[in-house]
């Protein structure tokens, strides 16, 4: 068995494919659920990009919740480790885009990347306590991205009525077959230029704890 997983976890990458069972697993228990989609300022709408944060633990079905048309203009920040390739080879499948990169790996590639992204008209979707915590905390990486390109951060929360939790340090959810999901999308943030230490800091904070305001927890 230990031989088995040794092996198992050296291959960097497996082919795409392999990802398209859970894929279409996520989809048909998509259409199985009760599913709610609340978005006030119809941010979903939006001609301008957006820089989205969203918390690790949610991420399961946080592609399967928007519209094929947002997931065509969307580049999710990926981690640039080889849990981050699968991850990416199973975004392909709802046609999300990745960009490699982390705030504690490549996270000046990351951030170059997002950039980019965002002039060239993609939204760019963070996982801000990802890839290892603490659980809810907010990264620099949206605040500066958002701050240099001068688009709008929007939080983004999908909530499950009832869910497995799985022991990691972000209590990864797995919601439950007749769960309701509920996609929230909250006010945006406008977050300025040029900003110093300390003014980065208190829109760190800001954006923490509105994306908080629309987390709920069940467990």
């Amino acid at each position: 068995m230990g031989l088995f997983k040794k092996k198992f976890r050296s291959i960097k990458k497996f082919p795409t494919w392999v990802f398209w069972p859970l894929a279409t697993l996520m989809k048909f228990m998509k259409l199985c659920m009760r599913t709610d989609f609340i978005d006030p300022h119809n941010a979903v709408n939006y001609k301008t990009p957006l820089v989205t944060v969203t918390w690790h633990n949610r991420l399961l079905f946080f592609p399967v919740m928007f519209p094929l048309y947002v997931r065509k203009k969307t580049m999710a920040v990926v981690s640039a480790s080889r849990d981050g390739q699968y991850v990416t080879d199973l975004l392909a499948h709802f046609k999300l885009k990745s960009l490699r990169g982390s705030s504690s790996r490549k996270g000046a590639n990351a951030l170059r990347g997002a950039i980019d992204a965002i002039n060239a008209g993609y939204n760019v979707s963070f996982t801000p306590d990802g890839p290892r915590g603490p659980k809810y905390s907010m990264s620099q990486g949206p605040i500066l991205t958002a701050s240099k390109t001068g688009v709008e951060i929007v939080p983004v929360s999908v909530n499950a009525s009832a869910y497995w939790q799985i022991k990691s340090w972000d209590n990864f959810q797995i919601p439950k077959p007749w769960a309701k999901l509920t996609l929230i999308i909250g006010d945006p943030i406008k977050i300025p230029a040029d900003m110093s230490e300390e003014e980065l800091e208190q829109y760190r904070e800001k954006v923490r704890q509105a994306l908080l305001d629309i987390t709920v927890d069940r467990n």
